[in-house]
């Protein structure tokens, strides 16, 4: 049950999803960039940062580092690939999932805790969780505004691919989308269930002494599947 988190140039959360694998049990690598095989691994995750200092587009250039050849090969074979944040990022450049990460539409970089609503718990990612439990993840982007065009979008919801929105806080005194995203949308996954995208950080709400340990069974659920797996 070997999980790859890859390491590109600029990648800054990739010690915090080292961790959060660990911390349930699962044997995590790091993987720089440039690593063309990933035969052994049973999972990868891409997290977030500034790949590549971000320049053209926030994961443009990410998606021809050479370990993405391999990342697709993992996804085409059913593994269980996520993207977190800059890691959604780069799914969606390298068109491993559909849409984009726009700029936010306050134009600003927006780091605090959000609430987010589980949409499917029929997921390697989701299994832990109930269905419509709402969770206080942190997010940190500048561009996290989910965007498609409207006939991807029907198919989306169509075929149940939302699996977190953003939601309103316990007391839904604020506005709670905090990006902009169509449809309130934090995170995707492909039609086959394998490839998870959000922007929320669930890597660093995984014990309460970082506020919320609400992240812990999104790992959780990754090792039982894995366990099935295996």
């Amino acid at each position: 049950m070997r999980v790859a988190v890859i390491q590109f140039p600029g990648s800054n959360c990739d010690q915090d999803a080292l961790w959060a694998l660990r911390l349930v049990g699962l044997e995590a690598e790091l993987v720089w960039h440039t690593e063309r095989n990933l035969e052994g691994f049973q999972a990868a995750l891409l997290p977030g940062g500034f790949s590549y200092g971000d320049y053209l587009r926030a994961g443009a250039l990410a998606k021809f580092s050479p370990v993405m050849q391999e990342v697709r090969r993992l996804a085409q074979r059913g593994y269980p690939v996520v993207g977190i944040c800059n890691g959604f990022q780069v799914l969606t450049e390298a068109g491993l999932l559909p849409g984009a990460l726009l700029a936010n539409t306050n134009l600003h970089f927006t780091c605090k805790e959000v609430f987010l609503r589980v949409e499917r718990t029929d997921l390697p990612f989701t299994r832990a969780y109930t269905p419509g439990q709402v969770l206080r993840i942190p997010i940190a982007h500048g561009e996290g505004r989910y965007y498609t065009d409207a006939e991807t979008l029907e198919q989306l919801e169509q075929n149940h691919q939302v699996v977190f929105r953003y939601a309103p806080n316990p007391q839904g005194t604020q506005p709670y989308n905090p990006n902009g995203s169509l449809n309130d949308i934090a995170g995707i996954v492909n039609r086959q269930g394998n490839v998870l995208g959000l922007m929320p950080h669930p890597e660093r709400a995984v014990e309460s002494v970082l506020g919320s340990a609400d992240g812990l069974p999104f790992f959780q659920g990754l090792k039982q599947a894995l366990e099935v797996v295996a």
